[in-house]
């Protein structure tokens, strides 16, 4: 086979992953095994859960090892195939790690991208982790009814501006939290939004949810954790929903930091705060995807990437990331 490169850990972080911690190399794909495939990547994804993947603090998945391929998702096309349930021209998404060409496990496959009508970079967004998290996070999670009101902190990220159409799908009034004025109009002109609340801008994050709140948050899709958190939990509604989807603004969990006690709002306005994480909704990927792919279909559901080109933008997208650099799903895309 030809020489591919890859991006490979080099160092532990301690907190959010730097360019140097990583590096890039050539190397040599090995010869397909049984039921194995060989796929030719075209777009990498870029995930905040990256960091919790490299860390050495424990997390729900095992930390990517030093010397070992940077774990994401990707998505292209089979170019040879030694499992019957692949072909080469198939179009595909899964882990397959940031690298140029990936032999890897039928198992690693999370679907065949079948919406031909659709850029195969939504496989990784809005049709991908991103839009699978917003759906389940809001509707199983969240619960919201029409008329709720619902706020979700980084409202014009990949999940957010997801979690933000689909309440307004739902019947909901939704209030995003965003840092700067461009992703503040992007929450009002591109997704919707009802209010937007620019955190930077503001002196007092929790005046500003109760004034864009009069009667209180129904469900918070929390992407932040943090002083937005603590900010948004005095002004829950009676019976309010808490989603935890992400702590990005917790740069180490070594040592564990501390703030506010949520459990006092929780019990005044009894409330419940639960965690979600896509993966254990993989039984029903399916339903999630039909319905996304509707919406975008019919207009109701708009997303944004924000693409780098090149392997050479890996190692530094992931702090880019969290910098606040993007204006939507982070990816980069793969020539060759």
């Amino acid at each position: 086979m030809p020489t591919s490169r890859r991006v490979v850990l080099a160092a532990r972080p301690d907190g959010i992953p730097q360019a140097e911690h990583f590096r890039i190399e050539a190397y040599e794909p090995a010869d397909l095994k049984p039921g194995e495939i060989l796929v030719r990547n075209q777009f990498l994804s870029v995930e905040p859960a990256m960091r919790g993947w490299v860390s050495a603090v424990a997390n729900y998945a095992q930390p990517v090892g030093i010397g070992e391929v940077m774990r994401s998702f990707a998505s292209g096309e089979v170019v040879a195939s030694n499992h019957p349930g692949y072909a080469p021209g198939d179009r595909v998404t899964g882990m397959f790690g940031w690298q140029e060409m990936a032999v890897v496990p039928a198992s690693a496959v999370s679907r065949k991208v079948t919406e031909s009508d659709l850029p195969l970079s939504t496989s990784l967004g809005v049709l991908g982790l991103n839009g699978i998290t917003a759906y389940f996070g809001l509707l199983d999670v969240g619960q919201p009814k029409p008329g709720d009101t619902v706020v979700v902190s980084t409202a014009s990220g990949s999940v957010g501006s997801a979690v933000g159409q689909i309440a307004k799908i739902m019947g909901c009034r939704t209030v995003g939290i965003a840092g700067g004025k461009d992703k503040v109009r992007q929450c009002l002109e591109d997704f919707g939004y009802d209010a937007a609340i620019d955190y930077k801008a503001v002196n007092d994050i929790a005046a500003a949810v109760a004034k864009a709140c009069p009667g209180g948050v129904d469900v918070y899709f929390d992407n932040t954790s943090g002083p937005i958190s603590d900010a948004v939990l005095p002004n829950l509604a009676m019976g309010a929903r808490v989603v935890i989807c992400g702590t990005a603004s917790i740069s180490s969990w070594d040592p564990w930091p501390t703030g506010p006690r949520p459990e006092r709002h929780l019990l005044v306005r009894r409330a419940r705060m639960q965690g979600v994480l896509a993966f254990d909704y993989a039984h029903r990927y399916g339903e999630a995807l039909a319905r996304l792919a509707g919406w975008i279909r019919s207009g109701q559901l708009r997303y944004a990437e924000d693409i780098l080109d090149g392997l050479e933008a890996a190692p530094d997208a992931i702090a880019s990331l969290y910098r606040g650099d993007n204006r939507g799903k982070r990816l980069i895309r793969l020539h060759g």
